[in-house]
């Protein structure tokens, strides 16, 4: 009987992506550029709603950068904000145990009007274009031709997700993955490309989820590439490596600091103040004391602490590129049944128990220089049927980064820079 049901199951499939985000209408793909940036529903979000979607994905974010550095040594990097928004998106359609297991790791009310609503602030938030600084997030769900969803489904993931809806036949695996990498490529300034490779693709798949993001910021105090110094860089294992090291101007520069017993903590601002890069460097090499330190509730008290200091910067120039499959991650985090064919239950997608996720895809960028930071990232959820103060701040050996939105404290990316001439 099991058989039989995983036979029926294999018959539909879902791909959910996290690089740009749903459907509700079909249309044709329209380059982010050539349109006015419409506004999501926020009519129901309220001041501490806001606050609590933020506290969830924050939490998610050190929970997920724990779990995958645990396997990962090298250089790490990805975007919390668009893994949990494409899994957001996947989570309403959800229901029984599958949405209670969704529901520990987002922590997020499902269905619920100031949640949904809040979604949508943020959106709002983050697509508004401020002087010296870009950020852009996008939704789109892509379904498979002739394949009927429910209507409050796609709704309420076209009104909070403000998600585009675009309907193609995944029979033509090679064609569907084109027009779904352009579109990917078109929201996030080309820089993650060929994202979904034609082989996760089928007649079997029914839906594919996707988010993207993008954000440019210049420095509110740029480095002079005219000071930029070939610098040793000392690795985990105590080696070296030499990398093009930026430098502040003088000692007289002023940044935001702070420090604990164990770690050096600097606050660089991007231009307009909205978004800001934290780095939270060990005072000796041992990465660990950083890794560890990474706590939404340390967060918070390091904002609190900081304050402006005289110091000398050194800061790397470096570029990441990372592609991730999720499944195990996500399942140490405890999300189980979304990925059993049989046992998923993604009903509120669909009316069925047919739906399942075979594969979460996550691919990120990131490029910081003399004048500031360029970043990029896309999920992909594909579903199947069934002390004293330093003088100096020196991040010359590996250090843990993130880029916050301001106002909300939302953390948008996140790495580590175990080795920036990797």
């Amino acid at each position: 009987m099991k058989n039989k049901q995983a036979m029926a199951l294999g018959a539909t499939s879902i791909i959910v992506i996290a690089a740009v985000v749903s459907l509700v209408y079909f249309q044709e793909p329209t380059p982010i550029e050539e349109t006015e940036i419409p506004l999501a529903d926020d009519t129901n979000a309220t001041a501490s709603s806001v606050i609590s979607l933020v506290d969830a994905l924050n939490d998610f974010s050190v929970a997920f950068y724990d779990t995958i550095t645990e396997s990962d040594e090298g250089n790490v990097f990805f975007s919390p904000y668009s893994i949990f928004t494409a899994l957001s998106m996947a989570y309403e359609g959800a229901n029984g145990n599958t949405a209670a297991e969704m529901h520990d790791v987002l922590s997020i009310a499902q269905h619920d009007d100031a949640t949904l609503g809040s979604f949508g602030r943020l959106y709002n938030l983050l697509n508004q274009h401020q002087q010296g600084y870009t950020v852009s997030t996008a939704n789109a769900f892509w379904a498979h031709q002739d394949y009927e969803f429910l209507q409050s489904y796609l709704v309420l993931l076209r009104n909070f997700y403000l998600a585009e809806g675009h309907e193609l036949d995944f029979a033509q695996n090679v064609e569907a993955a084109e027009i779904i990498n352009t579109w990917i490529e078109d929201h996030t300034n080309n820089k993650i490309k060929d994202m979904i490779d034609p082989s996760v693709l089928s007649d079997m798949t029914k839906l594919v989820l996707t988010n993207a993001i993008y954000f440019k910021g210049l420095w509110d105090q740029q480095f002079d590439p005219e000071n930029t110094y070939d610098a040793d860089f000392t690795l985990a294992s105590n080696d070296t490596v030499t990398v093009d090291m930026m430098v502040s101007d003088s000692k007289n520069d002023r940044f935001n600091y702070t420090e604990t017993d164990t770690l050096q903590l600097l606050k660089l601002y991007y231009q307009g103040r909205d978004l800001s890069m934290i780095i939270v460097l060990p005072k000796e090499n041992n990465i660990s004391w950083a890794t560890s330190a990474i706590t939404t509730e340390n967060l918070s008290a390091w904002n609190d602490a900081f304050y402006e200091q005289e110091l000398v910067v050194s800061l790397p120039k470096f570029t990441i590129e990372t592609k991730y499959t999720l499944n195990d991650v996500l399942a140490e985090m405890g999300i189980h049944d979304a990925f059993a064919p049989g046992i998923a239950n993604f009903s509120g997608m669909d009316g069925t128990t047919n739906l399942f996720i075979s594969k979460v895809i996550h691919q990120a960028f990131v490029e910081v220089n003399e004048e500031g930071t360029e970043a990029a990232a896309a999920t992909a959820v594909i579903m199947e049927l069934t002390a004293i103060m330093e003088e100096y701040f020196t991040a010359d050996h590996p250090f843990v980064f993130l880029i916050q939105h301001e106002e909300t404290g939302a953390i948008l990316f996140m790495g580590t820079v175990m080795d920036p001439s990797a």
